[in-house]
């Protein structure tokens, strides 16, 4: 290991890392040939030095297209040994993966996941269950994942590193991988910025001068050395390489080589070695080089058309040549992947066509799957093939679930094998583009999708609009809904008869993107002319009109009609089969969103859950983002804010799968709302910032409640004066966004606490106007939500009326099924109550709040409860004050005054998590019992409150 101490000292250090509880991502950075793979070699060493147990696996360059190819070669074997119970569901997920998890016969358990679900949730939720599945193999030892040659691994194995390195296991888990810079995909390339901390990033230099020398030895004479250096550029397999064909003097130095080809005189080197072979060892190494990077006998056989025993008698030959060297069970490998690489090159491209199409007819007479002969199908298969073309069609479709963009791939490959005539060519076409876009290649859906257009007869209307449909919303996630206007009105200017149904599900295309837009009025100005039903109409597109036109409605503030239009949707939804709503999903996810801003969260909840259900069936992964983001939004007013968090993290999950800016702002503001309720202040304020960027200062009102969010996460976190400036930009704008957008009354309503808070009669009242004139009273919530804004007011001057007042929005708001609200409403009664004299009146709200704030999880108003309770005299217990010394600032104890300083410090959980070696769950524990103890109810206010106690001399 000549010049790698810094390398081996550096993975060293992260071994002892993970050996002590944390999460580490390595990356070895290098050029071919530097020695990443011998490097990774003492690392497994290293970690069975530590007792921890470790399993590798590498890519190859020749199987790119094979889904988790790396992840399999590295665990399955493993998992036929040590094969961990995580359940049916899980079971099942893992199966489509692992091969050593599938047992036959197995049956679906009740709520198992759906392995066929395209819309992404499938592929997110088998990454977390391998994320599960790595902690199980890490108890109680430990685990360490190698991974080679990555640049080469599949689009499915590197998102599914990234969902690791944002979602880190909770176990001793090390995944260290090596890779190419020149030939890594930046999604690979990212992912040690990705991880933050966790993170290690290690470059693998040439060798300087001295070190070839080391590396050589003294018997190789200076001059040599130096011819070899200049020659190799220190790089140690192409100095090995040229050293083996005796290189005397420097023929140039070596330059930057393009991606997956050797320098000149690195191939001659190794053309010279491969052709001193004997003729049968060079045919069986060129066929083993095409066949498969790791093989067996009967395969090279069978590729390069010889008997197996000749197989055998050449796999000696080269194994003694060190050109192959034996792998486990009775397979072989080259000795490097720039060796097989060579091989591959010196056969002639006829000859390889010829080898694949032997390989692909070995492995279907042994009855091999089609998504293991499909590489090779694609190499061989003739124009016309119709077996060929069946091969990569059901390849495809196998793998779509969880490697959509695999399925693409071989879509692509099926489509070029297809003459024009054929009937299937049209249908394929639309299933390509649909694959693309559920894999975030969005853009070549799109162009797939027009294509389609292009393809279909000017007289076939109704695939003619749902083909402009499709592309109209890949424009509108790419970020330009002007081509998505221009391309659905160019469609409907062909349409000879403008309310034909075809027409009208080009308009009603037109009437989303005019909501998208804000452009409620030209959205309600087609909506206008299109009737509720016609004759010829299918039941879907009947069931689209009503559920787009409540938005409108609301947006216009007609809310009467907007609730008169939802109870027809309930009506008609709850009427039709799946097969009638799933091509309109996306008109009722808008009635579904009209009804969180109606603030009927229970109902918008339900019918959501039936959008995503029926999204699943049909791999609408474009329309799940938005649809989890406002089942998230649901869930967290009506108090469960587990559940919100988890629709929330899918969503952003599948948003970025999508790579669609829109999509994952949704996604991010949820994410930021519910962190934020939950306490978790840093991740909040991560969400919302990155929310608010996506976003792109767009005044789209999807823009605008991300800044909303970010605003209340920043006043929860504790910067009032910040947060607040946030807020009071949220409600100054009085464009046709605010019509659309429920959060600016939320944020008046939210000014006015502050004001109030600050001893600002005037000013409280003044936002309790500004919050009763954007809250449309027709509404329950709104009208409970203007009552808790006068109670603010009411406060600083009268107290006992502010009381009185906010206990009423309660009432309404606990009517109205708005637990989170009504929790908030019950809290401010109570401490206005206090104000005012009336302990009997406090305890009783404040008793009631803090029973709601608990059951829903919402840690900091939790313990702001328990601390006004304590103001009037209740003794509230302090959870976890029996453990520890119990003697540290604020009766915290031992554990939760170590967690408190580190927060002090600026760690995150997670970074706390690894400095005292618990999980993230037990300090999310901790610091909802400091927050209860110190009476504070943000990380910032813990800081302040921690400061304050030591000063005074009560530091522990």
């Amino acid at each position: 290991m000549v010049g790698r101490r810094d390398v081996l000292d550096a993975l060293d250090r992260a071994l002892d890392a993970t050996a002590a509880g944390a999460f580490r991502f390595v990356a070895l950075v290098g050029e071919p040939g530097a020695g990443k793979t011998r490097l990774l070699g003492e690392l497994l060493n290293a970690a069975a030095d530590r007792k921890l147990p470790a399993v590798a696996g590498r890519a190859a360059e020749f199987e790119q297209d094979m889904p988790f190819g790396v992840v399999i070669d590295a665990l399955d074997d493993h998992l036929e040994e040590h094969r961990p119970d995580l359940g049916p569901a899980a079971g099942r997920l893992l199966a489509t993966v692992f091969p050593s998890m599938a047992v036959s016969g197995d049956a679906p358990a009740d709520g198992a996941e759906d392995p066929a679900d395209l819309t992404g949730l499938a592929r997110y939720r088998l990454y977390r269950t391998v994320r599960r599945l790595l902690e199980e193999l890490a108890a109680p030892a430990g685990l360490v994942l190698v991974l080679d040659d990555v640049h080469w691994a599949d689009d499915a194995s590197v998102e599914l590193l990234e969902h690791l390195v944002r979602h880190p296991p909770r176990a001793r888990v090390m995944v260290a991988v090596a890779y190419r810079p020149a030939q890594a995909a930046p999604r690979l390339a990212t992912l040690v910025d990705t991880a933050g901390a966790h993170g290690l990033r290690v470059p693998v230099e040439p060798l300087t001068r001295a070190e070839v020398a080391e590396f050589l030895g003294p018997q190789v004479p200076a001059p040599q050395r130096d011819a070899l250096y200049a020659a190799s550029g220190g790089n140690p397999f192409y100095l090995e390489a040229l050293a083996r064909m005796g290189v005397t003097q420097a023929p140039g130095r070596i330059g930057e080589e393009g991606a997956g080809e050797l320098p000149p005189a690195v191939e001659a080197a190794l053309q010279a070695e491969l052709s001193g072979l004997p003729d049968p060892a060079l045919l069986v190494a060129r066929a083993a080089a095409v066949a498969a990077d790791e093989f067996e006998p009967s395969l090279a056989a069978a590729a390069a058309e010889v008997p197996e025993s000749t197989a055998l008698a050449a796999l000696d030959e080269l194994a003694a040549r060190d050109v192959v060297r034996p792998a486990s069970g009775g397979r072989f490998r080259f000795r490097h992947p720039l060796v097989r690489h060579a091989t591959y090159g010196s056969a002639a491209a006829g000859w390889r066509v010829g080898v694949h199409a032997r390989v692909a007819d070995h492995l279907a007479r042994l009855g091999v799957p089609a998504t293991v002969r499909a590489r090779h199908v694609e190499r061989s298969g003739r124009f016309g093939d119709t077996e060929a073309i069946d091969t990569l069609v059901e390849a495809a479709r196998t793998v779509a679930p969880h490697a959509p963009q695999t399925a693409a791939h071989w879509l692509k490959a099926a489509l070029k094998l297809m003459p024009d005539a054929d009937d299937r060519r049209l249908p394929l076409l639309a299933e390509l583009a649909k694959m693309q876009a559920i894999s975030g290649q969005l853009a070549e859906g799109r162009r797939t999708g027009r294509e389609v257009l292009r393809l279909l007869p000017p007289d076939a209307h109704a695939l003619r609009a749902r083909a402009a449909r499709f592309c109209a919303m890949m424009e509108r996630l790419l970020g330009d809904p002007h081509q998505a206007r221009g391309l659905l009105l160019a469609e409907l200017r062909r349409m000879p008869d403008p309310r034909s149904a075809a027409a009208v599900m080009l308009r009603l295309r037109l009437v989303a993107e005019s909501l998208l837009r804000v452009d409620f009025r030209a959205a309600q100005a087609v909506l206008d002319m299109v009737p509720d039903n016609a004759d010829g109409w299918e039941p879907g597109l009947v069931v689209a009109v009503a559920a787009l036109r409540p938005m409108p409605a609301y947006a216009g503030g007609r809310v009467e009609d907007a609730l008169r239009h939802c109870t027809d949707v309930d009506r008609l939804v709850a009427a039709s089969s799946d097969e009638h709503l799933a091509e309109w999903l996306d008109a009722i996810t808008w009635s579904c969103w009209t009804e969180l801003f109606l603030g009927r969260y229970d109902v918008a909840a339900g019918r959501l859950e039936r959008v995503l259900s029926v999204a699943r069936a049909t791999g609408q992964s474009y329309i799940v983002p938005t649809a989890l983001a406002g089942q998230a939004n649901a869930y967290a007013m009506l108090g469960r804010l587990a559940e919100a968090a988890t629709a929330a993290e899918e969503a952003e999950a599948v948003a970025r799968m999508l790579a669609s800016d829109q999509l994952l702002v949704f996604a991010l503001t949820q994410r930021c709302l519910v962190a934020s309720w939950l306490g978790n202040d840093e991740d909040a304020l991560a969400y919302g910032r990155e929310a608010v960027q996506a976003s792109g200062g767009t005044g789209e009102w999807w823009g605008r409640q991300a800044a909303y969010a970010l605003g209340v996460a920043t006043v929860h976190a504790g910067d009032t004066e910040t947060g607040a400036a946030m807020l009071r930009e949220v409600c100054a704008d009085s464009d046709t966004a605010a019509a659309l957008d429920p959060s600016a009354p939320r944020a008046c309503e939210i000014l006015a606490q502050l004001a109030a808070a600050a001893g600002d009669a005037a000013e409280a009242a003044r936002w309790a106007d500004r919050t009763a004139a954007t809250a449309p009273p027709a509404l329950p919530g709104n009208r409970a939500l203007v009552d808790l804004a006068r109670a603010h007011a009411l406060r600083p001057a009268d107290p006992a009326a502010a009381a009185r007042r906010a206990r009423q929005a309660a009432a309404t708001l606990e009517e109205a099924g708005h637990r989170l609200d009504a929790g908030r409403a019950r809290l401010y009664a109570g401490i206005a109550a206090a104000e005012a004299g009336d302990r009997g009146f406090a305890r009783a709200e404040l008793r009631i709040a803090a029973e709601i704030f608990e059951a829903a999880g919402a840690r900091p108003l939790h313990a702001r409860t328990q601390r006004e309770q304590r103001r009037v005299g209740v003794r509230v217990p302090a959870r976890g004050a029996g453990t520890g010394s119990g003697g540290g600032p604020g009766a915290l104890s031992r554990r939760e005054l170590q967690v408190a300083r580190l927060v002090a410090e600026g760690c995150t959980n997670q970074q706390i998590a690894e400095r005292l070696y618990l999980s993230i769950r037990t300090v999310e524990t901790h610091l909802s019992h400091i927050f209860a103890k110190l009476g504070v109810s943000s990380r910032v206010a813990v800081v302040n409150a921690l400061g304050r106690l030591e000063e005074s001399g009560d530091g522990g």
